[in-house]
């Protein structure tokens, strides 16, 4: 098939509206007839009306006696009266039919005495006293549901209760999801170099559930395109919406827009988005079908954009609006002019303000959709944001679970997921949102008020102790807890069997060796340059000394993967990936936290989690860690 590349560039929602003018009117909702007791969250399709009254009798609403209101004229305290049981009063439960003849209810505290003669009253009563008249819940052919309604439980009881078993509602949107390319593989497969796992498909399908649709997921299809061909246009028969996953972009293998064309109509390839950009839009013998880049951030991003709209649109919905927030951005956001860029952020309420740091960027990067609390939106004729700005969020979790969140900006440390799991089973919603920066830049961000705590190991070269005299230098005049979190070991990381015999910080420098660093201002890095420069290494003779990672598990992946051949970083890492590593000496880790938060809730939480027994044992199973001083305040 001959290739051509029709990529754009316009705003995403131009595409969008482009698809809906053309498709819109074509690709109407549908309803169907299902039962009311399998109803739950579907969306009503027509205006749903009572089929009879509740209650459809007269009925008591308290448990007592029946009565005619009459019989009770004159009667007061001072001439109470007898009413004869089975003639002037029948007794009744809640929820009896009101007798013939009779209308209204005593209640049985009301009544001064009981005995075989009747029931002595000593106060009047007024029609209808205590009983439900008929419709008093609900009257035949009142409106219970308004079209559009998404049905609830307490909807449910009140359809059955107005007697209706049935109920018209929207059909649910079908969308065909086809997964494409040759290094694509099931989940379940044993995966080799170069293959890539397919979770695309089933976060798609997710999405689309949650939205109110049905996905069926196709076999991948190879980077072939008469097999995918067969594949659209067996969807294409039996779906309302198409979405192609990869094969979006302008590479040798990727035929999605060429597809489209060849079979319906391409409107649109190419939109000003990052990550994102290489979106198809078009349709398909009649069906809006949507060509999702195969990158993981890109795919969910794109979904949201385009897919979304479509099965909110077959059910007569509109997408609805995200919740946002305004928030202080905690470094500065750079974004190049041209494309709307979508930027995942960690989100916690720090004193009065509510602050947001900038995760990983990359399309690829799936963590950072897991970790993310909310997406910055960067207009496309914008360069970004300046560190400090007030910038609105999208929320992706609920402001309350938001409120009961720690932000620790600073060092990273496995121990850190462990204490954030522990708070969460003792009840805390939010837990512990962790930006890793390095030592130095998580001081900083407490200087400026961005974090409640942050964690450090940071060696002073000239007194061989960690971390005061930071504090000291960077934080004078804040009063502030220095709290020990672990001792942990740091070691050279290297690959299992350790087949380039690296012994020594001096083994750095052999010919070949490919070493991966942590970056600048970490307390890692810091530590590397005082040893050094304490055996008179020089950083230019170490190869990769430039290249930089901001964790330490990172690290771990490099060597396991074979990108590097060692690096610096601490043992639970290494153990973690099952490598083998060569001690280097104990670090001291702590968190610093700043006096005024130590009152709050949360923090006395956490606090509490550190120094207890289970969470100390936790920390020990990593490896490479010693529990001699945590939970103990240094300052």
């Amino acid at each position: 098939m001959e290739r051509q590349i029709y990529l754009e560039n316009r705003a995403w929602q131009d595409g969008l509206a482009l698809m809906m003018e053309k498709l819109a009117e074509r690709s109407v909702p549908k309803n169907e007839f299902v039962d009311v007791r399998s109803a739950l969250h579907r969306i009503t399709g027509t205006i749903i009306r009572s089929k009879r009254s509740s209650p459809h009798f007269a009925a008591s609403a308290m448990d007592g006696y029946a009565i005619r209101a009459k019989d009770t004229h004159g009667i007061s305290e001072r001439e109470p009266h007898w009413l004869e049981l089975g003639i002037q009063a029948i007794q009744v439960d809640t929820g009896d039919p009101i007798p013939e003849g009779m209308d209204a209810v005593v209640m049985i505290e009301e009544v001064l005495e009981l005995s075989e003669k009747g029931i002595l009253l000593q106060a009047p009563v007024v029609p209808w006293n205590h009983v439900r008249p008929v419709g008093e819940d609900i009257v035949e052919g009142e409106v219970l549901l308004p079209i559009h309604h998404r049905i609830r439980p307490q909807d449910q009881g009140a359809l059955l209760a107005a007697g209706l078993l049935e109920v018209e509602v929207r059909i649910k949107p079908r969308v065909g999801i086809i997964p494409t390319g040759d290094e694509i593989r099931p989940p379940e497969a044993t995966l080799q170099v170069g293959d890539i796992v397919d979770s695309n498909s089933t976060v798609l399908a997710s999405l689309v559930e949650e939205w109110g649709g049905t996905a069926t997921i196709s076999p991948i299809i190879p980077d072939q395109p008469q097999l995918l061909e067969e594949a659209i246009l067996k969807m294409a028969a039996s779906q309302d919406i198409l979405v192609i996953i990869a094969g979006s972009s302008q590479g040798r293998d990727d035929y999605t827009s060429q597809m489209v064309q060849k079979f319906g109509t391409l409107y649109l390839h190419g939109v000003a988005i990052k990550p994102g950009k290489p979106v198809v839009l078009g349709e398909v013998q009649g069906k809006p079908a949507i060509g999702i880049p195969g990158y993981p951030v890109s795919a969910y991003l794109t979904a949201h954009l385009f897919l979304e709209p479509w099965v909110k649109h077959l059910q007569g919905l509109s997408k609805d609006s995200q919740a946002s927030l305004n928030t202080i951005i905690s470094k500065k956001v750079f974004s190049s002019l041209g494309s709307e860029e979508f930027v995942r952020v960690k989100v916690g309420r720090v004193g009065e303000r509510w602050v947001a740091a900038p995760l990983s960027r990359g399309a690829g990067v799936t963590m950072s959709l897991v970790r993310a609390d909310g997406i910055l939106r960067v207009p496309r004729l914008q360069e970004g944001f300046h560190e400090g700005e007030t910038v609105p969020v999208e929320l992706l979790r609920p402001v309350s679970e938001l409120e009961d969140t720690l932000v620790c900006i600073g060092s990273h440390d496995l121990t850190l997921d462990v204490l954030s799991s522990h708070m969460k089973a003792r009840g805390g919603q939010g837990g512990i949102a962790s930006a890793h920066v390095g030592s130095l830049a998580g001081i900083l961000s407490l200087r400026k008020g961005e974090a409640h705590f942050a964690g450090i190991h940071l060696l002073d070269p000239e007194t061989g102790e960690y971390n005061r005299s930071y504090l000291q230098r960077f934080l004078p005049g804040r009063d502030v807890a220095l709290i020990n979190l672990v001792y942990r070991t740091q070691v050279l990381i290297v690959p299992k069997g350790n087949p380039l015999n690296i012994k020594t910080l001096e083994d750095l420098v052999k010919p070949g060796v490919r070493f991966i660093n942590r970056q600048g201002g970490s307390g890692t890095r810091v530590l590397l340059d005082y040893l050094l420069q304490k055996k008179g290494i020089s950083k230019e003779e170490i190869l990769g000394y430039e290249r930089e990672e901001f964790t330490h598990l990172a690290i771990a992946v490099a060597v396991a993967s074979g990108a590097a051949d060692v690096g610096l970083g601490i043992q639970s890492a290494a153990e973690a990936l099952g490598l083998d590593y060569v001690l280097v000496g104990e670090e001291r880790y702590d968190l610093v936290v700043p006096r005024e938060y130590l009152d709050e809730p949360r923090m006395k939480a956490m606090i509490s989690v550190i120094q207890s027994k289970a969470f100390q044992e936790d920390v020990m199973a990593l490896g490479g860690y010693d529990v001699r001083e945590t939970g103990k305040f240094l300052t």
